[in-house]
């Protein structure tokens, strides 16, 4: 649930710490007292894009801070895994907004994250819903998937989801070779051109250095005997030669040891110097005769470099790419040339493919279709419950021409308020308040299946009679059963079903004006009931405390 909420110089609110409890939490106070600035920070944590508009007056930041405990973290810590985030060991998640004049930023667990991030995991922590807030519900993909949670569909959805994405990619590649069949003249020639070209030239990727290193030997071939003869020459041991006076030097070396044999600790490292000195005479020489190349071979070489940069320039930046680019070209030359066997092949794994996911389909189906009735009972039982004692619901299964890949069928929820009046789609229905109660009934009757931790409703009660919101009130606590609810509200029959009830007011102090909130109990919760009620003596008490006493 969410346990606290930090708000910071946001509109009217300067400084507000709300530590929330579970159950039903409800908000109340006058119009434009700034329970709207609740909402609108709610609203930031889920990522709503913001502007410096928010920020309050005088203010260079604005600042919104929400701490979520989580009973199962799992479908948060898989959020956070795709955007590179630690997970939430201790199920505590904290998301924290930063309004600025010039820049906004977002930080879940003191990590910077983007808001497209910070919207998903919105997604999956508050459902938000005011009076006009329903699209979600209006939506045949959203009501497919509530029908799908009422079900227990999901091994059976993703059963079918992936032998359905198997067909649609095979169906894919076989249309692919169907446009084919149209490939011109020009293109197949080309392509034979291309495969014909590269084979010739017989490439193995590992040669290209070598030949390189031959080809740049072969050039230089000249120069480089001039430059090896001299360093032989001049370490020989003809006169002038390095070699030369190291005989001199042996010598002397030779004499001093007859002398003193104990120097020859300081000496004994001159003889190795002298076998090694006449070993790289010896390999330059050798170096110098290997390298008197023939002038074909050397030809050869030029050759076999230009045709690796001419092949490089037209196919790819290195062999291994000249080689990928044949090997490209020699697939689509075999898919058209051969395309009529291929072709039944294809076709042949397709209508496999197809009757495994109608198989799978049907078995989605039949899950759907059995829970279908079952749904619409309940959401009717719920509608009654909320005023609409002579309603009727339905959901209602369609079949899709084709499989589509939230399966066989979609559905549409169907709603006739007035008996005598035929059912119609919710989304053509035009009250505001019709819909904020069908949408109420449907989210009561979806408790345990929604995983979503925290409700917010914002004054959904508004166009309906005291009664009504009397039994709004209750199927919210309901809800606040296995859900935290928070309900923005002007009726005092739904405040006073509140587990919790805080209230919003607006003063001025230091000739400026600020938002607070603060929890109300006793005679101070009576007080703001009365008020509700509209005022009034005695009775009116009487009234609010016989409301507080039916809510327990």
């Amino acid at each position: 649930m969410l346990t606290l909420l930090k708000i910071r110089n946001l509109a009217l609110v300067d400084e507000l710490v709300w530590e929330l409890g579970p159950g039903l939490v409800g908000v109340t106070g006058e119009t434009g007292a700034g329970k709207s600035v609740i909402v609108g920070a709610l609203k930031l944590v889920l990522g709503e894009r913001a502007d410096k508009s928010l920020i309050r007056t005088g203010e260079d930041t604005c600042t919104v801070e929400a701490v979520f405990e989580l009973r199962d973290a799992s479908e948060i810590n898989a959020v956070l895994a795709e955007g590179g985030l630690e997970p939430c060991e201790d199920g505590s998640l904290i998301v924290r907004r930063v309004i600025g004049q010039s820049a906004n930023r977002q930080f879940v667990n003191d990590s910077p994250v983007t808001l497209n991030l910070l919207k998903r995991l919105g997604e999956h922590l508050v459902d938000l819903h005011g009076p006009h807030d329903h699209q979600s519900l209006l939506s045949t993909e959203r009501q497919l998937s509530m029908l799908d949670a009422y079900a227990g569909c999901d091994g059976a959805l993703d059963a079918y989801r992936s032998t359905w994405r198997e067909w649609r990619d095979k169906e894919n590649e076989l249309e692919d070779l169907r446009q084919a069949e149209s490939a011109s003249t020009q293109e197949l020639d080309l392509l034979r051109h291309q495969v014909g070209e590269i084979d010739a030239a017989q490439l193995k990727p590992e040669e290209e250095d070598e030949i390189a290193d031959r080809y740049r030997r072969a050039s230089n071939s000249t120069r480089l005997v001039e430059l090896s003869g001299a360093a032989a020459s001049a370490l020989g041991a003809d006169e002038g030669g390095v070699l030369s006076h190291l005989v001199d030097v042996q010598r002397l070396v030779r004499d001093l040891e007859k002398l003193d044999p104990s120097i020859r600790e300081r000496t004994q490292g001159l003889e190795n110097a002298v076998m090694e000195l006449q070993e790289l005479e010896r390999s330059l020489a050798d170096y110098s005769e290997d390298l008197d190349i023939d002038p074909a071979e050397a030809k050869r070489l030029e050759e076999r470099v230009n045709l690796f940069e001419t092949l490089k320039r037209k196919y790819g930046g290195d062999l291994a790419a000249v080689l990928g680019h044949r090997d490209r070209a020699a697939a689509r030359l075999d898919a058209v040339e051969n395309r009529g066997e291929r072709l039944e092949q294809l076709a042949a794994e397709a209508a496999r493919l197809r009757e495994a996911t109608d198989k799978a389909g049907l078995a989605l189906t039949a899950k759907r279709k059995k829970a279908a009735p079952k749904l619409s009972k309940e959401i009717a039982g719920q509608l009654k419950d909320l005023g609409f004692k002579q309603s009727s619901f339905e959901v209602q299964v369609l079949s899709n021409k084709e499989p589509a890949a939230s399966g066989l069928e979609g559905i549409e929820f169907l709603f006739g308020p007035n008996p005598g009046e035929p059912l119609q789609p919710l989304r053509q229905i035009a009250s505001s308040g019709e819909i904020s109660r069908v949408m109420l009934a449907v989210k009561s009757a979806l408790a345990e299946q929604d995983a979503t931790p925290l409700m917010v409703f914002d004054e959904i009660d508004a166009n309906v009679g005291g009664e009504i919101a009397r039994a709004v009130g209750k199927k919210m606590a309901a809800l606040g059963m296995r859900h935290q609810v928070v309900a923005i509200t002007h009726f005092p029959q739904v405040a006073a079903l509140a587990a919790r009830h805080y209230v919003v007011e607006k003063e001025v102090a230091g000739g400026r004006t600020r938002s607070r909130l603060y929890p109300v109990g006793g005679e101070n919760r009576i007080s703001e009931l009365v008020r509700m009620l509209g005022g009034g003596g005695e009775q009116a008490r009487a009234m609010a405390a016989s409301l507080l006493n039916d809510a327990t």
